[in-house]
């Protein structure tokens, strides 16, 4: 157990609403039959505050992922460089047991084994990130040199503008009575803060960009009165190790080096200081070894380099049930075909204690015996999980190729979140208190990625069926045109709308946040009876079309997508029905006017959309029985009225003109395009 797990085992704030991490433990021992009213009693809690899990490999598996612990992991920790950075992985992987070499020997002689892991580094060179010049002048004084320099920093170094470049010069006495200028200058990207990821600024390590520097500093000397006798050739270094041996290298024989830079520490008070690039310069002046080397410190924290690799340290976990001998050999395995030709050591992390996960620390030597370099990637991760999980089910551990997004497991939760947890306790935010309490119980959670596909394949799928709908409609001649005008302008916007979010999918966006954008669709009144036969017609065509779905899983999401669009169908036509209303649609009884109901944006309207049934003729015998009915009609219902509505209807009759019967029309003016 590490030192924060018995911190938590021993602040119990009290008053707490939750329960503590322990008692959840029991709980969940109890719940698995464990404990409880009638069964035994939850096992003592030990030294260090938890159950024995000879018998609860389960409550081990969770304690131990609580602590932040994966299931299975195949991951790089870090990369490394030169036979100091290999001594130190290899003292870290022998800290338990004696590691073991590709050809399965102990490694016993740490400095053996460095010596003959250095004879496979490749001994590249990382980014070249600081230029150095050395020149021999005449016999100078260190003021003008230092003038000349600031005039070229206010000016810029390679051109006109370049002037938040830090450097650093020294002036020494030579052999024949010279003045020697060391001039070191930072060429690599040097960042505004920690958070800048720009690499603008860099200027390339190339001999057109190292003379028109050169060309610069001799100008700006000349400016000064101070002649150029000869050149040394150039220098390069890397990174910040690079940076601050050119400034011991200008200290040599006691020699006062200046330091020019607008990088600084910011200091907060109750914090740590902040690296940032200020907008004025500041210089040092110092001959002290160790104040420039903190000054060099500072400037590399904002440098923006690419140092070389050499080697990687590899992590292999398993699951803390595991059978810790088998997992070994798996590894083992693992290592033996994947890195073949490779020089590697591994040792065992917690092979003997049963709470925590076991795991092998790996070293890998990126060049093989071939000179090839290793440059794993995202891909390679992915491989190397899976021949690992192959590796591992051969010795009979159940485990598989696992991604966090894939694995069916309890969330993951970070050191801060369990103290937020851990301090808090009900009063932490929601989402901390469900994925601690997950953690804790080891509540599974199903796998997310391919469910998430199978749920986009199948909205895909009901979406097309629903614009497919739509556009049959739309083509269809016998259908309602009020129906076919509002199906067409639904499919174009379900496919706008529905690219729309693909497109934030692709692009990492959360769908469910992203704000509808509004659809263009007719806004012309309708009659009632025209919004209720579109109503009728989309209604028959989806449950024609459901029925014909055998899957009934996207039988019941293509419902789902219809009864949305009926309700969307619903207002739009109810919404045109209101417009008709306030432009004074016809009382009911009466014949509507014909510039409302049989005209649309798609044509004129199916007869049978119209309400009214279609009493032209070319029968004139016909056409005069219907008058004559008519005019019966309105000859009775002028005598059967009551004798208190009278009064109104000769109000009424005064300002409106008295009514005209209809009278057979003449032949010749017949109107028989209706």
């Amino acid at each position: 157990m590490n030192d924060l797990t018995r911190s938590r085992s021993g602040s119990r704030p009290e008053g707490r609403r939750l329960p503590s991490y322990f008692d959840l433990i029991e709980d969940e021992l109890r719940r698995r039959g464990g404990g409880g009213e009638g069964g035994k009693k939850a096992p003592p809690r030990t030294n260090v505050g938890m159950p024995s899990t000879g018998r609860n490999a389960g409550a081990a598996t969770a304690f131990s992922r609580a602590n932040g612990n994966n299931a299975v992991v195949v991951k790089v920790l870090s990369y490394g460089a030169g036979a100091a950075s290999a001594r130190n992985v290899l003292a870290y992987q022998s800290k338990e047991e004696k590691a073991h070499d590709q050809d399965g020997r102990e490694v016993t002689d740490l400095t053996a084994a460095v010596r003959s892991w250095e004879r496979e580094f490749g001994n590249r060179n990382g980014s070249k990130d600081v230029l150095r010049l050395t020149y021999e002048l005449e016999s100078t004084g260190r003021e003008q040199v230092a003038r000349a320099l600031s005039s070229l920093a206010s000016d810029g170094f390679r051109d006109v503008g370049d002037t938040d470049r830090t450097y650093a010069f020294s002036v020494s006495e030579s052999m024949k009575g010279q003045t020697r200028l060391s001039f070191a200058l930072v060429i690599a990207h040097e960042k505004r803060d920690r958070s800048d990821r720009s690499s603008h600024n860099r200027i390339a390590a190339e001999i057109d960009e190292v003379h028109a520097i050169d060309s610069r500093v001799d100008k700006a000397l000349r400016a000064e009165g101070i002649a150029v006798v000869s050149r040394y050739p150039v220098e390069f270094s890397s990174g910040p190790k690079g940076f601050t041996a050119a400034l011991h290298a200008m200290q040599r024989g006691g020699a006062e080096v200046t330091l020019s830079t607008k990088t600084q520490i910011e200091e907060r008070p109750g914090k740590s200081g902040r690296y940032h690039q200020g907008a004025a310069r500041r210089e040092l002046t110092t001959s002290d070894h160790k104040q420039l080397t903190a000054e060099g410190k500072i400037v590399a924290a904002l440098m923006r380099t690419r140092q070389p690799r050499d080697f990687m340290h590899l992590l292999l976990s398993g699951p803390a049930n595991v059978d810790r001998d088998q997992f070994i050999l798996a590894g083992r395995d693992f290592l033996k075909e994947q890195f073949s030709g490779h020089r590697y050591a591994y040792a065992i992390h917690n092979r003997n204690d049963p709470d925590k996960h076991p795991h092998l620390h790996v070293m890998v030597a990126l060049r093989n015996c071939g000179g090839r370099m290793l440059n794993p990637n995202i891909r390679d991760f992915t491989e190397w999980r899976t021949r690992f999980a192959e590796k591992a089910r051969e010795r009979g551990i159940a485990i598989d190729r696992q991604k966090r997004v894939e694995r069916a497991g309890p969330p993951p939760v970070k050191r801060w979140e369990w103290e937020i947890f851990r301090r808090m306790g009900a009063t932490a935010p929601s989402n901390v208190v469900e994925k601690v309490i997950s953690k804790l119980r080891d509540t599974p959670t199903a796998p997310r990625l391919e469910e998430a596909r199978q749920r986009l394949g199948q909205s895909r799928r009901s979406v097309g069926r629903v614009i497919q709908m739509l556009e049959g409609i739309a083509r269809d001649r016998t259908a309602p045109s009020t129906a076919r005008e509002l199906s067409h302008d639904l499919s174009i916007g379900l496919q706008r709308e529905y690219r729309r979010l693909e497109t934030a999918v692709s692009e990492g966006r959360d769908p469910t946040r992203e704000k509808g954008e509004e659809h263009m669709l007719r806004s012309t009144p309708i009659s009632t009876a025209q919004a209720k036969a579109a109503k009728e017609a989309l209604a028959t065509t989806a449950t024609s079309v459901a029925a014909k779905i055998v899957n009934p899983t996207d039988r019941l999401l293509f419902e789902q997508a219809t009864k949305i669009i009926g309700k969307v169908v619903g207002l739009q036509l109810d919404s045109r029905v209101v417009k008709n209303r306030e432009r004074g649609e016809p009382s009911r009884g009466k014949r509507p006017s014909d510039g409302l109901e049989t005209k649309s944006a798609v044509g004129r309207d199916h007869i049978a959309e119209q309400g009214v049934v279609n009493k032209s003729s070319n029968n004139r015998s016909v056409d005069a029985s219907r008058i004559g009915r008519s005019n019966a009609e309105h000859d009775r219902a002028e005598t059967d009225r009551p004798d208190r509505e009278r009064p109104k209807a000769q109000q009424r009759n005064r300002e409106m003109p008295k009514s005209i019967k209809l009278r057979p029309p003449q032949e010749k003016e017949r109107d028989r395009s209706r």
